[in-house]
């Protein structure tokens, strides 16, 4: 799995060495079945609770999350199919039907579950439509997920009369943003490793190399911890761009660098940034930095259950605005956060006007920036939980622009 900005910073990895990363492959347990089950339970109860006679997923992370099968996307529509109340079921081409058996057996109620298969030349909207009869469901409302691909929603909506689609967010997002403990678990070693193997690469860094060189140092500490992962790298002018330029730069004594994404464990994700300067930063560094460094502050003691998510947003905001790097968003140019799990960005998104309120067991970003164009940025980017006492780090915040990592 690639993150959403690999394509500007591809770049061959070398081991990094004298770099003490080992492999810790074995300290991930994957998610079992019991729990999925309760994951499937708990899609119901929220079924019930939204007045929906079912959801139908495609390919994509809710499909993971809920039955364990990876599958892609391609013109050929391959559905999954959770009723409120019956016998779940699945609608794939004909020549997949033997790769789906094999895939349910490891996943929740995949004995129960019914596949019906169509032909090249067959309408598959029409075996969606009995399936949905064979379960009990006349018509009535049909949730969606908000990633299933148009031209999959547009013809269960044109293809199946009575049918209603409706949005199911209240079902995935409800499940999948509050988080089990062995979720947390999962989320911790990658937000763990991350931070090792960028601390390593800072180590390993010479004045002079590129940003993609810089690039491949993480990229091959990620391959020596045993976990997929990425990094983007920005340098000097290209920092005070959030998601960065495809411009080749280079890292020289003085220079503003800026590095951020993380790596996946067992289908979770982390997400840390990190900005430093190479050698002496001047007053104007330790100044942005400070500013910054107090709202990520900010929005992790704003962060408890009940809060809006809005709230948070502002919090940080505030401290960005007071120390002259306002207002709005002039210089802090974006959220200060997303919600993290199996997919990058998830819900709940720490957002102005977003009135939903935290959860204990929800995992967000906690990233403000301040962003000076033609100069210098610095993000600094810190994955959380909520507990009911409020939000915790997974890992600690960096206090220094010129020693990012001391504890």
């Amino acid at each position: 799995m690639l993150g959403r900005r690999s394509f500007l910073f591809a770049a061959a990895a070398a081991p990094l060495a004298g770099a003490a990363l080992k492999n810790r492959r074995a300290e991930a347990t994957p998610i079992t079945m019991k729990e999925r089950e309760a994951r499937v339970d708990r899609a119901r109860t929220l079924l019930g609770q939204n007045s929906m006679d079912g959801i139908a997923l495609a390919g994509g992370t809710s499909l993971d999350y809920f039955t364990g099968i990876r599958w892609g996307n391609s013109e050929r529509l391959f559905l999954f199919v959770l009723p409120h109340q019956g016998k779940p079921f699945y609608v794939c081409p004909a020549f997949e039907e033997e790769r789906v058996r094999e895939r349910m057996t490891q996943a929740p109620l995949g004995k129960e579950s019914r596949v019906y298969t169509w032909d090249e030349d067959d309408d598959p909207f029409a075996l969606v439509a009995k399936g949905l009869r064979d379960a009990g469901i006349m018509g009535g409302h049909l949730g969606i997920e908000e990633r299933m691909p148009f031209v999959f929603s547009d013809g269960l909506e044109r293809g199946i009369r009575g049918l209603n689609c409706v949005p199911a967010t209240s079902v995935t997002a409800g499940c999948r943003s509050v988080k089990s403990a062995a979720e947390l678990k999962l989320m911790q070693l990658a937000n763990d490793i991350t931070l090792q193997v960028y601390e390593a690469a800072w180590t390993a860094l010479k004045p002079g190399m590129t940003n993609r060189e810089f690039t491949a140092l993480i990229n091959a500490g990620y391959q020596q911890a045993g976990f997929p992962g990425e990094a983007s790298c920005q340098v000097d002018a290209y920092s005070a761009l959030p998601h960065g330029s495809a411009q080749p730069q280079t890292i020289r004594e003085g220079s503003v660098v800026l590095i951020d994404d993380g790596c996946i464990v067992e289908g979770y994700q982390s997400d840390i940034s990190r900005t430093f300067v190479v050698g002496k930063a001047t007053d104007k560094m330790k100044r942005v930095f400070d500013a910054v460094q107090k709202a990520q502050t900010a929005a992790l003691q704003a962060a408890k259950p009940g809060v809006e998510c809005g709230a948070v947003d502002a919090a940080a905001r505030k401290v960005v605005n007071e120390a002259g790097f306002g207002p709005a968003y002039a210089h802090f140019t974006h959220r200060v956060g997303h919600g993290i799990g199996m997919d990058m960005h998830e819900w709940p998104y720490l957002v102005k006007g977003n009135t939903q309120k935290l959860q204990a067991g929800m995992t967000c970003s906690d990233e403000p920036g301040i962003y000076l164009r033609g100069e210098f940025g610095v993000r600094l980017e810190d994955d959380m939980y909520v507990t009911a006492d409020g939000a915790k780090w997974f890992t600690p915040q960096s206090h220094s622009i010129e020693k990012p990592f001391e504890r």
